[in-house]
């Protein structure tokens, strides 16, 4: 192991390797603090062929190395396990963007780049990059692609695997596939590129990507509305997407349990409405045409849906300010559930015409498997992904909570699957439901899964015991 950690110091320098262990301790643990793994060594190439070569020595040793990005991931994907016998390859390093082409709506940027710089380099550029998430300042794109982040904008323009024309990538023995094509049409065979987006660095690495641009929106219209009986909302996105010519940009649905946690533990939020109300809906419109009118547009959708008595009460942004406020609502939840004790997390699909189903049917099952048990469910109905998160009973032992993880599991995730639905919506399956996915995919499919990891990693080196377990 001496041996192998001076090749890979000698190929990326003294500044790309981290040895000493509490210099390591931000990259062994993962964002939610469930799982504290070890490391032989931090790698941080700065190149493409850095990676390949510090991969090359890997596989050579029968070293297994686990991928990083930026180390926001929610289900332990991107950290090393406990028994400290591998070496992790971050790509913090890895963060230029190589090219930017207003013409063709296209970046290539390296997998390093932190989001928020993605969307920062393509305004500049006059486009837009849609892919938005909490952890936007701080995530990786390498990462978003390696687990098919979703967001807030996949209503509209979709999941990060339908934002990418092209991909490069280090295979696990080293070599270089070089994907980057920003072509929209190529149908030379199978898309290899598919295979990577979502596989959560058990394939490979991704170095780089051509991203998608759009067309900067200039006109965008949010609103808060208080909704009185939530099994009509599915209609009601229906309705606005065909009303507004299909410029709904957000459709979030908030339970009130969520917005009261904000409220009490979040500095400077304030409830938008003077009476509470069982659910709400975060709600916006964005349009590259400066006389779509969406303001209009929004007040008429509205108008129409107290009508019907979907909503009860609703209101719009009249400033940047505003907007802010409005979305802070919604993203600071994940956030004030922390002070509320334990939480039990899902991150579920559902198609979309069923989601009150699904929030009616699972919430009676998990108050009747615990008594006293809070749910907490949020998230992006415009695409049937909620996140049904699970707080502890007022004054039960968090540990004793917790300890009902796997129990609770089964009964959200039997619904969800009853339901034709995910049980991971975007946040990707990593370590922590890995054995999940042989309870509910077919042997099929998992037979499918094993024999690709086969072909790319015969040597199974590439974040082992990852998304998917090595056959015994």
């Amino acid at each position: 192991m001496i041996h192998l950690r001076d090749a890979i110091t000698h190929l990326v320098g003294p500044k790309g390797v981290i040895a000493n262990p509490a210099d390591m301790t931000p990259y062994l643990e993962d964002e939610r603090g469930m799982y504290h793994g070890a490391a032989t060594l931090v790698v941080l190439p700065a190149s493409t062929a850095e990676v390949a070569g510090v991969v090359r020595l890997c596989a050579e040793a029968g070293v297994p190395i686990v991928p990083q990005g930026g180390n926001t991931g929610l289900v332990g994907g991107g950290v090393p396990f406990e028994h400290g016998g591998e070496i992790v390859i971050s790509t913090r390093r890895l963060n230029r963007i190589r090219a930017i082409d207003p013409v063709n709506y296209t970046m290539t940027v390296e997998a390093g780049c932190i989001l928020a710089d993605v969307q920062a380099a393509a305004a500049a550029a006059g486009g837009y990059f849609p892919l938005n998430l909490a952890a936007a300042g701080s995530c990786h794109i390498g990462g978003n692609l390696s687990t098919n982040a979703g967001g807030l904008n996949v209503l509209r323009y979709g999941n990060a695997r339908d934002l990418v024309l092209g991909l490069e990538v280090v295979l696990p023995d080293g070599q270089v596939w070089n994907g980057l094509r920003v072509l929209s049409k190529d149908n030379t065979g199978y898309a290899l590129k598919h295979l990577f987006l979502g596989a959560e660095g058990t394939l490979g690495i991704i170095t780089a990507a051509v991203l998608k641009l759009f067309p900067k929106p200039c006109e965008v219209v949010t609103a808060f509305c208080a909704v009185e009986r939530v099994e009509l909302v599915p209609q009601m996105l229906s309705q606005m997407r065909a009303i507004s010519g299909d410029t709904v940009t957000a459709f979030e649905l908030i339970s009130r349990l969520g917005l009261e946690f904000v409220l009490r533990h979040i500095a400077g939020a304030r409830d938008p409405m003077a009476t509470a109300y069982p659910w709400y809906a975060l709600i916006e419109l964005s349009s590259s045409n400066p006389a779509a009118g969406l303001r209009a547009a929004m007040e008429n959708m509205l108008g129409k849906a107290l009508e019907e008595s979907g909503f009860a009460d609703a209101v719009i942004a009249e400033s940047l300010d505003q907007t802010a406020a409005l979305w802070r609502l919604r993203e600071t939840i994940p956030e004030a559930q922390k002070y509320e004790g334990g939480s039990i997390k899902h991150d579920i699909a559902v198609p979309v015409s069923r989601v009150p189903e699904f929030l009616e049917r699972a919430t009676a099952a998990a108050e009747q498997a615990m008594p006293g048990i809070r749910v907490c469910a949020f998230g992006h109905v415009g695409d049937g992904n909620i996140h049904f998160n699970l707080s502890q009973p007022i004054g039960m032992d968090k540990a004793l909570f917790l300890a009902a993880w796997e129990r609770m599991n089964r009964v959200v995730h039997d619904i969800v699957v009853d339901m034709d639905g995910s049980v991971s919506a975007e946040h990707g399956v990593g370590r922590l439901k890995r054995d999940v996915l042989v309870q509910y995919k077919s042997p099929l499919e998992i037979g499918l899964m094993r024999a690709i990891k086969q072909v790319f990693d015969p040597k199974g080196i590439m974040n082992p015991g990852k998304v998917i377990a090595k056959q015994e």
